[in-house]
């Protein structure tokens, strides 16, 4: 699943956001370090303070859109029945 990137609020950079559950507009987003933190070997890591935070998510609530222009399967010559692709389980 492709998640959206929305901006942090702490460092501003763009970041994934998941869906928070029960709220169709909302969002968390992911884990991120601090664009000026430099890494200190055998200290733990830091993340940036915008981190976790709950955000806006964008185009909330879309749904999946299904083209429906598709050319659909071609039907037996004159019956007006499709040929079902079936096989034998047993």
């Amino acid at each position: 699943m492709k998640m959206p990137k929305v901006p942090c609020p702490r460092c501003r950079r763009d970041i994934a956001a998941g869906p928070v559950t029960g709220r169709l507009s909302k969002g968390r987003i992911w884990r991120h370090d601090d664009p000026g933190m430099l890494r200190v070997p055998d200290e733990p890591l830091v993340s940036c303070p915008g981190s976790l935070s709950i955000v806006d998510m964008p185009l909330p609530g879309r749904q999946l859109e299904i083209d429906m222009d598709e050319v659909a399967p071609a039907d037996d010559v004159g019956t007006g029945q499709r040929e079902e692709q079936t096989m034998a389980l047993f």
